[in-house]
C-alpha cells in the first residue's frame, strides 16, 4: 500500500502546480523524503509528516482525508504503522548517514531538523524498547491501552461540553515560546548528537494547533506556562481530545492527572502515575500479563502520555523535589503551570530535562469584540444591533494609550475573568455590565476580581435545573447555603493540600480524634441496637435486653474504633474505594489469588478481637454474681479461650471467602464520582450478605465445637445450642455492620459525609446531589472519580470567605 500512497501525494502535489523542490521548500521536508515517499522507497511515513504535507498542500476536506488514508491503509496489511511510538527516553541518538555530503539531508538533520521525515519528528524508537510493553496487540480493540484511549476521548468530550468550551466558540488561547531561562538546551530538546548545531523551534500558535505544537518536539516533553486564569487547564483538554483524534495505535494515550496532588517524598512518579489511573479507571487495577497491574504495565511501558495538570497547586516545599523526581525520569509528558512557581523551582534546582516551553499570552480587545457581544441574548426587533457590552467595549476602546490600563481592561486580559463575566452578566439580563467601569467601585483589578467570584455562586444559583445527571428532579439549593457548604469544601481541600474532591476523603476534614470517635459511638449505637432488638425477640425482657445491648455496644464501640484507629488514624490514611467486586456464582479465573494472606490476617486479627472481647464479657458477667477477683478472672480468661478461637477461625474463614470471590471491574466501566460511589455500594453490600450469613454460622456452630474440646481441660463450661444460636445471629450482624462502617470506604462516607457532617451544618444532607447540582453549575469540575473547583482561584476565594465568616460569627451553620 505504500504505493498507494506515493501515487496520491504525487498527483495531489501535481495537482497544487509544485514541484518537490518547492513542496520541500514550504513543508520544511527534504526533498529526498519526499522522492522516496512517491516512488515507494520510503514506505514508513510518519502521520507528522503526512499532516505537514497535506497542510502546504492546502488540500480540500476530501482530499486531505484521501492523503491520511491512504497512509495509515498499510496497518490492514500487517506492515510497521504510519505513527512512531512516542517514547524518547528509548530512542538512540541520531547520526548522520555514511555517505552524506554538505548539504543534503544529513547536515538538515545536524541544525534542527532531527529525522528524515519532517521537522518534529523524532528519530526511530529503539526496537529494544518494545520488550517492556504487555504483548497485547495494539490494533485490537481489546487492548487495554485502545479501550483506555476510548474512555478517555469519551470523557472530555463530555466534560468539554460542561464547560462550554464552544459555546458560541472558544475563546483564544494563544502562545509565545518561553524565554531561554524556562527552557532546556535545544540540542537536548531536538534530541541532536554531541556537537551538532541546534536551531530553536518556532512555537507560536493557538488552541487548535497544540497538538500539532507538541508532536514538533522531538523530545516529547513541554511546559505550558500562563498565569492564574489564562487558560491552561482548556489547553491541556484540548491537547487531549485533538491528540486522541490523530493518535497513531503506537502512540501513547493522554490522559491528564491533576498533579497539585502529587506527594514526590513518598511515592515515586511511575506509581502515582499507576494510582491515580487506577483511581480513575478502577478495572485496570486487574493483574496484567506479570505480576503488575495494567495501570502500572501501561505507565511501564510508556504507553500513557502523562499531562501533568497544575504544578503550581503542588504545596510549598515540594515543588523543587517534585521537578527533581520529574528529570530523574525520561517519559515523555506536557506540564501545566503558573510562570512565578515554575520559575522558583528552577531557580533551585534546574530547568525540566529536554523541555521546551511556551507562555500564553493575554486576550486582546479584539477579541473580546468579537465574543462577548455574540454571548447575550438576541437583541430586540426595536434596535437589533444593540448589545449590553457595546458601552463597555466601547469605553474600552476610547482608553488613551499612553495611560494605565483600566481595571476592567486588565482583568478581562484572562479566559477564566471572561468567561465569570459572561456569566454574570450575559446570561442575566438584569445585570448591566456597564456597572464594571466604575472605577471609584472597582479602583483595583484585585477588587473588580473580588466582585466578579463574590457574584459568580449567587448568579448560577438564582435558575433551578431542570434535571440532576442520576434523572431525578433538583431540588433546589439557597444560594447562601450553597456558598457555606462549598467554602466548606474549599477549606478542606486547603487543609489537606490536594484540589481533589473525593467522596471517600470527605470525612479527612475532621480532626484524627473526633473520626475515630464519631465512628465508635455510632458503630456502638447500631451493634447495641442490633443486639437489643434480637434479646428482645428471643427473651422478651426488656430490662436484660437493654442491659445486653448496652454492654455489647459498648465493647464493639471499643474494640472497632481501636481496629479503626490502628488501621488508619495511627497512620494517617483513610479507607480507599475498592478496585474489585464480588462475584457469588463463580470463582473467575483471572482473579489475584489473595485468599491464603487474608486467612492467617483474618485468622490473627479474630482471635485478638475474640480473646478481648470474650475476656471483658465474661469479667462483667461474673461481677454481677461473685466479687471474688481470681473466679472473675479465671471466667474471664476461659471465655476469652473460647471466643479467640471461634471469632479468629470465623473471621480467617470468612476473610478468605471474600477473597476468593473478589473479581476486578470492567476494565472499560467509565467512572465519576457518583457510579464509583454506587459501586462501592454494591461491593460492601454484598460483601455484607456474604458476611454475616457465614460469620455467623461458623461462630454459632464453632462455639459449640471449641466448648466440646476445651470442657473438662479448663473447667466444666456451660452452652446451650440457643445460646450458640443467638451468638451466631447477634455475631454475623454486628460483625458485617462493623466490618462495613470501620474499615471500608463507603461506611466511613456513611457515617462521616452522611451522618455526622450533615448533623453538625457543614455539609447538606444530599451530599451527592449537591455536588452534581455544583457540576452542573458549573462551580465544580469532573476528573475523573474526583471533583475539583471549577478554578483555584475559586477555591481559594471560597475558603478564605469561609474562614472569615468562621472568624466573625457571620454565618449560622444551618442544620
Amino acid at each position: 500500500m505504500a504505493g498507494e500512497f506515493g501515487e496520491v501525494l504525487r498527483r495531489l502535489r501535481t495537482a497544487a502546480g509544485l514541484t518537490q523542490e518547492e513542496l520541500a521548500e514550504r513543508s520544511e521536508v527534504s526533498v529526498r523524503t519526499i522522492r522516496g515517499l512517491e516512488t515507494g522507497k520510503r514506505t514508513n511515513p510518519r502521520m507528522t509528516t503526512v499532516q505537514q504535507l497535506a497542510k502546504e498542500l492546502a488540500l480540500r476536506p476530501r482530499e486531505r482525508e484521501e492523503l491520511l488514508r491512504a497512509a495509515v491503509r498499510r496497518d490492514q496489511d500487517g506492515e510497521r504503522p504510519a505513527e512512531p511510538e512516542a517514547e524518547p527516553q528509548a530512542e538512540p541518538e541520531a547520526e548522520p548517514e555514511a555517505e552524506a555530503e554538505p548539504g543534503t539531508e544529513a547536515d538538515e538533520d545536524l541544525t534542527g531538523d532531527p529525522a528524515d521525515d519532517g521537522p518534529g519528528d523524532p528519530p526511530a524508537p529503539n526496537p529494544s524498547s518494545t520488550a517492556r510493553r504487555p504483548a497485547a496487540d495494539p490494533h485490537s480493540p481489546s487492548d487495554p491501552a485502545e479501550q483506555l484511549a476510548a474512555l478517555v476521548t469519551a470523557r472530555w468530550q463530555r466534560e468539554e461540553e460542561q464547560r462550554q468550551v464552544q459555546d458560541p466558540f472558544p475563546l483564544p488561547v494563544r502562545w509565545e515560546t518561553a524565554p531561554e531561562a524556562l527552557t532546556d538546551h535545544w540540542a537536548n530538546i531536538l534530541r541532536l548528537p554531541a556537537q551538532a548545531t541546534a536551531r530553536p523551534l518556532d512555537l507560536d500558535g493557538e488552541l487548535g494547533e497544540i497538538a500539532d505544537a507538541y508532536r514538533r518536539i522531538p523530545s516529547r516533553r513541554l511546559v505550558v506556562l500562563g498565569r492564574s486564569g489564562s487558560g491552561k487547564t482548556i489547553l491541556a483538554l484540548r491537547f487531549v481530545l485533538d491528540h486522541l483524534r490523530t493518535r497513531g495505535t503506537s502512540e501513547p494515550v493522554p490522559v491528564i492527572f491533576s498533579i497539585g496532588a502529587w506527594d514526590p517524598t513518598t511515592i515515586t512518579l511511575r506509581d502515582w502515575l499507576a494510582a491515580q489511573l487506577t483511581r480513575d479507571h478502577p478495572g485496570y487495577a486487574a493483574r496484567g500479563r506479570g505480576r503488575e497491574s495494567l495501570a502500572a504495565e501501561l505507565v511501564e511501558s510508556g504507553r500513557i502520555l502523562p499531562v501533568l495538570d497544575g504544578f503550581d497547586e503542588i504545596a510549598d516545599g515540594l515543588r523543587r523535589p517534585a521537578l527533581e523526581a520529574l528529570n530523574a525520569t525520561t517519559l515523555p509528558l506536557v506540564l501545566t503551570s503558573r510562570p512565578a512557581e515554575y520559575a522558583a523551582a528552577v531557580a533551585e534546582t534546574d530547568v525540566l530535562t529536554a523541555a521546551a516551553a511556551i507562555r500564553l499570552t493575554d486576550l486582546t480587545l479584539d477579541d473580546l469584540a468579537a465574543y462577548l457581544p455574540r454571548t447575550t441574548r438576541k437583541p430586540g426587533r426595536e434596535d437589533p444591533d444593540a448589545n449590553a457590552w457595546d458601552p463597555v467595549l466601547t469605553a474600552l476602546r476610547e482608553q488613551p494609550p499612553d495611560r494605565p490600563d483600566s481595571p476592567l481592561a486588565t482583568v478581562l486580559k484572562t479566559p477564566l475573568m471572561v468567561a465569570l463575566a459572561r456569566t454574570i452578566y450575559s446570561d442575566t439580563p438584569d445585570h448591566d455590565p456597564a456597572c464594571l467601569l466604575d472605577t471609584e467601585r472597582f479602583g483595583s483589578p484585585e477588587k473588580l476580581e473580588d466582585h466578579l467570584l463574590d457574584n459568580f455562586i449567587p448568579t448560577v444559583y438564582r435558575h433551578r435545573l431542570h434535571g440532576s445527571s442520576s434523572g431525578g428532579s433538583h431540588p433546589g439549593f439557597d444560594a447562601d447555603r450553597a456558598r457555606h457548604w462549598l467554602g466548606y469544601l474549599a477549606h478542606h481541600l486547603t487543609g489537606l493540600k490536594t484540589p481533589d474532591l473525593a467522596w471517600w476523603r470527605l470525612g479527612n476534614g475532621l480532626h484524627r480524634s473526633t473520626r475515630t470517635l464519631v465512628t465508635a459511638v455510632l458503630l456502638a449505637l447500631a451493634i447495641g441496637l442490633v443486639d437489643g432488638a434480637i434479646s428482645f425477640g428471643v427473651n422478651g425482657r426488656v430490662t436484660g435486653a437493654l442491659l445486653d445491648a448496652s454492654v455489647v455496644g459498648l465493647l464493639a464501640g471499643l474494640m472497632f474504633g481501636f481496629v479503626h484507629w490502628l488501621t488508619y488514624t495511627a497512620k494517617g490514611k483513610q479507607a480507599a474505594p475498592s478496585a474489585v467486586r464480588l462475584q457469588l456464582r463463580r470463582r473467575p479465573g483471572a482473579t489475584v489469588w489473595t485468599a491464603g494472606p487474608r486467612l492467617v490476617i483474618g485468622t490473627l486479627g479474630g482471635a485478638v478481637f475474640g480473646f478481648a472481647y470474650g475476656f471483658v464479657v465474661g469479667m462483667v458477667i461474673t461481677y454481677a454474681v461473685t466479687s471474688d477477683l481470681s473466679i472473675i478472672v479465671h471466667v474471664g480468661l476461659v471465655d476469652g479461650l473460647v471466643y479467640g478461637s471461634v471469632f479468629g477461625v470465623a473471621t480467617g474463614l470468612t476473610f478468605c471467602l471474600l477473597g476468593l470471590l473478589e473479581t476486578p471491574l470492567d476494565i472499560d466501566s467509565a467512572v465519576n464520582p457518583r457510579s464509583l460511589l454506587t459501586t462501592n455500594r454494591g461491593t460492601v453490600t454484598t460483601q455484607l450478605l456474604v458476611w454475616a450469613p457465614t460469620f455467623g454460622a461458623v461462630v454459632g456452630f464453632g462455639s459449640g465445637v471449641a466448648v466440646d474440646l476445651l470442657q473438662g481441660s479448663v473447667g466444666p463450661l456451660v452452652w446451650t445450642p440457643e445460646a450458640a444460636a443467638l451468638l451466631g445471629v447477634i455475631s454475623g450482624l454486628g460483625g458485617a455492620i462493623g466490618y462495613a462502617l470501620t474499615l471500608t470506604a463507603w461506611g466511613q462516607w456513611l457515617v462521616l459525609t452522611r451522618i455526622w457532617l450533615p448533623l453538625t451544618g457543614r455539609l447538606p444532607w444530599a451530599v451527592v446531589t449537591f455536588l452534581e447540582d455544583a457540576y452542573q453549575r458549573g462551580v465544580l469540575r469532573q476528573a475523573g472519580a474526583v471533583y475539583q473547583f471549577r478554578h483555584a482561584r475559586l477555591q481559594q476565594h471560597l475558603a478564605r470567605h469561609h474562614r472569615r465568616a468562621a472568624l466573625h460569627d457571620d454565618f449560622i451553620a444551618p442544620l
